[in-house]
């Protein structure tokens, strides 16, 4: 039962990139096949980092974890759930957590002793879902506030596609675009009703499930991916048109309301074809879509709030604000989380 009159608000967002860095022309040339020389052109992917030796998605989670609290006025003891919603679970190295989640490892390094915690996956859409599942804990009145954190070691993947890919309709080409990071993001109730959280909205399309589907490989440690990266961004931008319509229409918005939109970062040919796909629909833009693609690649569950933090740092962002983040996630998830940016501005700089 949700109690009337609860809203939420991000209070704080952190982040944890690799020092180690791969540029594109570097895992280019890893390529038997010359037919991939313009990847980088493509896709607007410079460079990405990875994750080095000691490093795996629990580091990368917890290394987020503490800089998110760098920002924040809460202690670790104060939280009242970790929320972990990595697609990579690895720990100590490449070994892959299962049981116990690998959200209890990131509460006992944190010292969040008196936190609920528990994992969820859901594709590349981790943290908005986790965004979601802490804000109607939190309407609801059993906690109010809520580490969702990821840590995403997805690199790896690249290094098998790297031997698998012969040509631009390899299944395994979207695997080339891939990086690491680690993104958190604090929520809590809002105590202001004009501040925070305006919607977080899912939808699952499974009828295309298989358009995206990452097995364990056989062949060397780690996973691989294999994508129709045509068929999948079809469907997500001509599917995606009529739910952001619904959410817009609910909240009485129209997409120029808008100032940011934060779609996930796959490629800069896809991002700008569906913004001029959404222009062309809606008849209005927003004010300015967010491509940050060029260092750090595809990051997995943590793109948005990666994207996020860098504006922030920049301070690009002012109160007030109105910030979409769209999620385009693999079986196939659809989610949208709007906010409205708070005082959290103030709390970070260049």
């Amino acid at each position: 039962m949700t109690i009337k009159g609860i809203k939420c608000q991000f209070e704080s967002i952190g982040v944890f990139i690799p020092e180690k860095r791969i540029t594109t022309k570097e895992i280019v040339g890893k390529v038997q096949s010359s037919c991939i020389r313009r990847f980088e052109l493509l896709t607007g992917i410079k460079a990405r980092h990875i994750c080095a030796p000691g490093e795996d998605s629990l580091t990368l989670a917890v290394h987020a974890a503490e800089d998110c609290l760098r920002h924040s006025r809460y202690l670790p003891e104060d939280l009242d759930m970790i929320l972990c919603c990595s697609i990579s679970k690895q720990k100590n190295g490449a070994s892959f957590q299962c049981e116990p989640p690998l959200s209890l490892y990131i509460k006992d390094a944190m010292g969040a002793h008196n936190a609920l915690n528990f994992d969820i996956t859901n594709a590349c859409a981790g943290m908005l879902t986790g965004v979601n599942i802490a804000e109607n804990f939190i309407k609801q009145g059993t906690i109010r506030s809520c580490m969702v954190i990821s840590g995403e070691h997805v690199s790896r993947i690249a290094d098998h596609a790297a031997k698998s890919v012969k040509s631009l309709l390899s299944s395994e080409l979207a695997s080339l675009t891939l990086g690491d990071a680690g993104a958190a993001v604090i929520i809590e109730r809002a105590s202001h009703k004009s501040d925070g959280l305006i919607v977080s909205d899912f939808t699952t399309l499974a009828q295309y499930n298989h358009l995206c589907i990452g097995r364990q490989s056989r062949t060397s440690a780690g996973f691989f991916m294999k994508t129709d990266a045509r068929k999948i961004h079809e469907v997500s931008i001509s599917n995606s048109t009529t739910i952001i319509e619904k959410v817009l229409h609910d909240n009485t918005l129209t997409m120029d309301q808008i100032d940011y939109l934060i779609p996930h970062q796959t490629s800069k040919s896809s991002i700008r074809f569906g913004a001029k796909h959404y222009a062309n629909y809606f008849n209005a833009k927003p004010g300015e879509i967010v491509i940050n693609l060029e260092e750090y690649g595809n990051t997995a569950s943590t793109t948005h709030f990666l994207a996020l933090y860098r504006y922030l740092k920049e301070q690009r962002f002012k109160q007030g604000d109105r910030i979409m983040l769209l999620g385009l996630a693999s079986g196939l998830v659809m989610g949208i989380v709007i906010f409205t940016m708070n005082e959290m501005v103030n709390q970070y700089g260049r």
